[in-house]
């Protein structure tokens, strides 16, 4: 059997690793990208000199014939799902295939600024996008980065760590207040103001200004009309499903690729995973399009099982994620909403310092946590998943909050300060057992 891939993102390549390693069917992963798999989030340490090219690339470049998966660098252009082949600008004749999938992850979102098209103006998605980034830099006097989230932030980074000047647009009035809860959304915008990066909040871009040559030169503020002079605008205004070239197609698009949980498209044979799958009805907790890392590794593990006759629904379990805002990591395990939810209570401890802090929320009634959102401290993934897997109280994760303790051995650790704050906020007498030591994790595990 021919199974061809279009994506060489961590869901297209997870994909090819698990069906070479449960079949001998024929892989060609195709992508006009890169020639080989390489890590998207090490983007910004490869521009601040941290990492190369090669280092991001987790396997040698041999790995892929020893392995039997050939790649192709080029461009698909049209996909005959009658004929089952496809087409791409590089080869002569189409290439047939009996099982496809889609794994073409996200495009950077464009809301119809003027002047968005112009040169010096880009996204901070793909490897070309960086290349440009660095094309840009020799000489720049300031950038000016559109949108907020992880993505701005880390541009905004990028450029803060060579000393380039960077304006911050954003339209929220805290730094992304859609997603993080008050408190920690201000920290984040305290953080970031503190490093000198010069972040506008509750405004918008207006238009992006032409020098006469096709190039950006300067922004406008949509609210003030004030105009920022700049030598590149970076649009980091989130991220969309790259679906727009095939939804003159018979596929199901809605804003992706609409799957089911076999990661099956509308099109017999033909499977969608990654940022542009769209689940049709996702598990209690996740959402049906999930940009993530993880998400994409772990739908290329069960697009491999399904097509090699192991019939596997998707289930991501959990919800977590993790991320940087400059010096502060950033944690987040199951449901932590953005607004007081009724029926939900919190225990939120903030560190003097502001860039310090822990949020455990659990249900007023049955007092069963539900999420841990994390700034500046490091839990253990395992022991919060099992947390919320065995529906543990809030009592019972209190008295063995160290169990989750992952920051490096000589961090000030901060339990007996956050259980004072829980003894003050429900008047418990609880005390910590003893939980420090590998061994005592393990056996947690276990349990």
């Amino acid at each position: 059997m021919k199974i061809i891939i279009i994506g060489n993102g961590i869901s297209g390549i997870t994909a090819a690793r698990y069906i070479r390693k449960l079949s001998d069917h024929e892989i060609t992963v195709i992508s006009s990208e890169s020639a080989h798999h390489y890590s998207r989030p090490a983007l910004m340490y490869m521009y601040m000199g941290h990492m190369r090219y090669v280092d991001t690339k987790p396997y040698e470049d041999h790995f892929w014939t020893k392995n039997r998966i050939s790649l192709l660098q080029d461009h698909v252009t049209e996909i005959d799902y009658q004929q089952k082949t496809l087409s791409t600008k590089g080869l002569n004749a189409p290439m047939p295939y009996d099982k496809l999938i889609i794994a073409v992850g996200s495009m950077p979102n464009k809301f119809g600024w003027p002047g968005q098209d112009l040169k010096g103006v880009g996204g901070f998605y793909s490897l070309q996008d960086l290349e440009q980034i660095e094309a840009y830099s020799k000489g720049l006097k300031r950038a000016v980065v559109v949108g907020g989230g992880l993505i701005g932030i880390e541009l905004a980074e990028m450029y803060h760590s060579r000393h380039i000047p960077v304006t911050m647009i954003v339209r929220e009035s805290s730094y992304w207040e859609n997603v993080l809860p008050a408190e920690e959304s201000a920290m984040i915008t305290r953080h970031i103001q503190s490093r000198g990066i010069d972040l506008r909040l509750g405004v918008n871009l207006g238009e992006i200004i032409d020098d006469g040559s096709g190039t950006a030169c300067a922004v406008t503020v949509k609210e003030t009309g004030e105009r920022i002079d700049c030598g590149y605008v970076g649009l980091t205004a989130g991220v969309r499903p790259n679906v727009d070239w095939l939804k003159s197609s018979d596929l199901h698009i809605e804003k992706g690729i609409v799957v089911n949980h076999h990661l099956e498209t509308s099109i017999p044979d033909v499977y969608a995973i990654g940022d542009c799958a769209q689940i049709t009805e996702p598990v209690s907790g996740r959402r049906a399009i999930e940009a993530v890392w993880y998400t994409g590794r772990m739908m290329g593990q069960t697009v491999a099982k399904n097509i090699c006759g192991v019939t596997t629904a998707y289930d991501p379990g959990i919800w977590f994620n993790s991320a940087k805002f400059i010096d502060i990591e950033y944690q987040v395990y199951g449901d932590v909403p953005t607004n007081p939810v009724d029926g939900i209570s919190s225990i939120y401890w903030e560190h003097p310092d502001g860039e310090q802090s822990v949020r455990i929320l659990y249900r007023s009634d049955t007092q069963v946590v539900t999420g841990f959102n994390l700034m500046g401290i490091r839990f253990r993934h395992e022991v919060c998943e099992k947390w919320l897997r065995d529906q543990a109280t809030i009592e019972a994760v209190m008295s063995r909050l160290e169990l989750a303790h992952f920051d490096p051995e000589f961090y000030q650790r901060h339990y007996e300060d956050i259980m004072a704050v829980y003894r003050q906020q429900t008047g418990s007498s609880i005390t910590a057992k003893p939980s420090r030591g590998l061994n005592r994790v393990l056996q947690f595990l276990k349990a």
